[in-house]
């Protein structure tokens, strides 16, 4: 074990959490292991229970922190057109989810009915739907709650597709990012004030890896 640096506690939360982070990312989550987080981390199981008092809790507190940084780098910006924000929020969380294969497959597959990682999921998801009403040409506010529900199921039905995908890639990354964008512009299409992507589809796109 490498000497222990002195931390104060949140710089040692940091600390924990990015090990932590990069042993999920690395391996399965039935194969890592507290002890090892301690002997990368360069300090002592006790003190890695003060932090996080369970294999559970550690993974829990790294999703939730992927969450918020995947909130952060994702842009809805009014300037720019429907069909750029959905593909900026997109790459934002392909890269997270292939950078981080076995952590997303845990949180998806292993601990599919933990409520502690699902809320966090739902939570990010329930963020994004608030963001994207406040950016859609909406034809009234008749439309919102429609719209609402048609946003929260496109959300499901997206990371249900990314998951498996991750599984198992029986297409492109942009092939897949593009039948997401196109599922929901079909969607949202008949409730909007005007098409927000009168060019959409495009020929030949998505073709490359």
């Amino acid at each position: 074990m490498p000497p222990r640096q002195r931390l104060t506690p949140a710089d040692r939360r940091a600390q924990l959490l990015a090990v932590g982070s990069r042993l999920f990312a690395a391996h399965p989550y039935a194969d890592v292991l507290m002890e090892e987080v301690a002997e990368q981390a360069g300090v002592s199981r006790a003190l890695l229970y003060r932090h996080f008092p369970s294999k559970h809790a550690l993974f829990a507190a790294v999703y939730q922190q992927a969450a918020d940084q995947l909130l952060a780098e994702t842009r809805f910006d009014p300037a720019d057109s429907l069909v750029e924000q959905l593909t900026q929020g997109m790459d934002v969380h392909l890269d997270y989810f292939v950078a981080n294969r076995n952590a997303v497959l845990a949180a998806n597959r292993v601990l599919a009915g933990d409520p502690v990682v699902q809320t966090i999921m739902t939570n990010e998801l329930d963020a994004l739907r608030a963001r994207l009403l406040t950016v859609l040409p909406l034809a009234d506010e008749s439309a919102r709650e429609a719209v609402s529900s048609i946003l929260k199921s496109w959300l499901v039905f997206v990371r249900v597709l990314c998951v498996d995908w991750l599984t198992h890639e029986t297409c492109t990354r942009t092939q897949l990012r593009d039948v997401c964008i196109g599922a929901a512009l079909g969607a949202l299409r008949p409730l909007l004030a005007e098409d927000p992507a009168p060019d959409w589809p495009r020929q030949g796109h998505g073709a490359g890896a």
